[in-house]
């Protein structure tokens, strides 16, 4: 097992949620052009997977499951394409669902980097 850098870990998820948030604006900013497609960038556990990082429950009841019952979800399972009259595909409701969870997700990462600064500097002291 390779150690997990977590500021480098942070920074990765940033640089997603930054290309997710350019997605999401970009779909909103063309919920009216007819024939547009809307986009989305691939799952952040994708990204991880390549870096060799795993989400992994390593006992009962982490992540309220228990360990063989874990699954993460796949941000398509809860997609629903509908094609609009304009042959547009661009549903304003989960641009916006997608825009609030992206904003949520820099606000938790930003946080978590937060104290893990204040622990560094508390343990330099």
């Amino acid at each position: 097992m390779q150690p997990v850098n977590l500021f480098h870990l942070a920074s990765q998820q940033a640089e997603w949620l930054s290309a997710r948030q350019a997605a999401v604006a970009g779909n909103v900013a063309n919920a009216n052009t007819p024939g547009y497609r809307a986009v989305d960038v691939e799952p952040f556990e994708k990204v991880l997977e390549r870096t060799g990082v795993s989400l992994t429950a390593t006992q009962d009841g982490h992540f309220g499951a228990r360990a063989s019952e874990v699954n993460f979800r796949s941000r398509d399972d809860d997609r629903t394409t509908a094609i609009l009259p304009s042959e547009n595909t661009v549903v304003m409701e989960q641009e916006l669902m997608k825009a609030g969870e992206v904003g949520r997700s820099f606000e938790m990462n930003t946080a978590i980097v937060k104290a893990f600064h204040r622990m560094m500097l508390m343990s330099v002291r």
